[in-house]
């Protein structure tokens, strides 16, 4: 792998490190960054790559927050342990409705909407969205403020809404983010529980991908596998914290001016192009 292809990939890790955490949709974003950069690999192994990387970005929720998730810990009490499990419960409650629809209409999803028409109105009606909710729900107190205070019911209500996830350009994180909000859950908690939503969700996929390409890697791939990994890895352990800082203290309107932004990026770079 030359240089060049280092770059490449350097790049596509840092994006995907950053734009899978925030609500601003990582598929998007890769559509633009894929027309830009292309690497120098097989379809086949891009179409695994762009899934897999993710695997690294989960791998920095589980570090970060491996107490927290680790329900055999010996520092924590006997309630605290319970705790965990019902917490690990409720997110394994959460993914059931897309990982049902999901597999049944992956197909036809992906031939309908993964087009940049489709990631452009979406990335755009979804700013819309958080700019108007977020107008509405200014000085809004919500009722749960901590994790262990969402219910089973609430988190199923928050798996739904991650369906609408199955479109391009809506966002995984954004989607489940603003259920859990709809439903009175805080900023905070919201972000943090769509972080372990991820978990299960990305792992399946990736481990779907890797079977369905296989593991007959060439060194080139491997080592462009690695290092967006690895990228990715670290980007992602920067970004969450950035996040959970950040909504703390301000709400998610600027993402909703960005999602637009990028929406309309999107449409011009490829009207442009089409010319």
């Amino acid at each position: 792998m030359d240089f060049i292809e280092i770059i490449k990939t350097v790049i596509i890790g840092i994006v995907q490190g950053v734009t899978e955490w925030l609500p601003v949709s990582s598929t998007g974003h890769m559509i633009l960054v894929d027309e830009l950069i292309r690497l120098n690999v097989t379809d086949e192994f891009m179409d695994m790559f762009l899934v897999v990387i993710q695997l690294a970005s989960i791998l920095a929720v589980v570090v970060l927050f491996f107490k927290k998730l680790n329900p055999f810990s010996p520092s924590k009490t006997q309630k605290e342990r319970k705790d965990t499990f019902a917490l690990w419960s409720k997110v394994l409650i959460a993914c059931v409705p897309a990982a049902i629809i999901g597999l049944l209409l992956d197909d036809i999803i992906t031939e309908l909407f993964f087009n940049y028409i489709t990631v452009a109105i979406t990335l755009i009606l979804y700013g819309v969205i958080f700019i108007a909710f977020e107008r509405r729900n200014r000085n809004r107190i919500f009722a749960v403020t901590d994790l262990n205070s969402i219910t089973y019911r609430s988190a199923l209500i928050i798996g739904i809404f991650q369906l609408l996830a199955l479109i391009p350009g809506t966002s995984r994180s954004g989607a489940t983010i603003l259920g859990a909000m709809l439903i009175g859950t805080s900023r905070p908690v919201s972000a943090e529980f769509s972080f372990f939503l991820a978990i299960p969700v990305m792992f399946g996929a990736s481990a779907l991908r890797l079977l369905q390409f296989g593991f007959d890697f060439t060194g080139a791939e491997l080592a462009i596998l690695l290092t967006g990994m690895a990228v990715a890895f670290v980007v992602s352990i920067f970004t969450i914290k950035l996040l959970l800082g950040y909504v703390k203290k301000r709400d998610f309107t600027v993402f909703g001016y960005y999602r637009i932004a990028i929406g309309l990026i999107v449409i011009g770079y490829f009207v442009l192009n089409a010319r």
